[in-house]
């Protein structure tokens, strides 16, 4: 179908320049030298922190804890908060009167 095509359409459909070949920058891993072979993890154990010089690891709550303590907080939080709009209800010149007579004021 291309073939029926003008010049200016069919350059288009022309195939590209094969990609250069260019050498890789590293050697493959299985054709690497190595100038120390493999060892454990000997020479390295003088630089560990001793465990007896350690500070003893920090106990962190758990997610019961956290709930239960913010519970708790709560409840005490809105317990204050009563007992401060209690206060606040029955103001100073209200104070000799008993608390059912506050609405014979009206």
């Amino acid at each position: 179908m291309t073939q029926f095509l003008p010049p200016n359409l069919l350059a288009l459909f022309a195939p590209r320049d094969p990609i250069p070949y260019l050498p890789p920058l590293e050697k493959l891993p299985h054709e690497k030298h190595h100038n120390q072979p493999y060892c454990g993890i000997a020479p390295y154990i003088r630089e560990f922190e001793d465990p007896r010089d350690a500070p003893p690891p920090t106990r962190a709550e758990t997610r019961e804890e956290r709930m239960e303590r913010k519970r708790r907080e709560k409840i005490e939080r809105r317990q204050q908060e009563v007992e401060t709009e209690l206060k606040m209800s029955v103001s100073p010149w209200m104070s000799h009167c008993s608390p059912w007579m506050l609405f014979s004021t009206l």
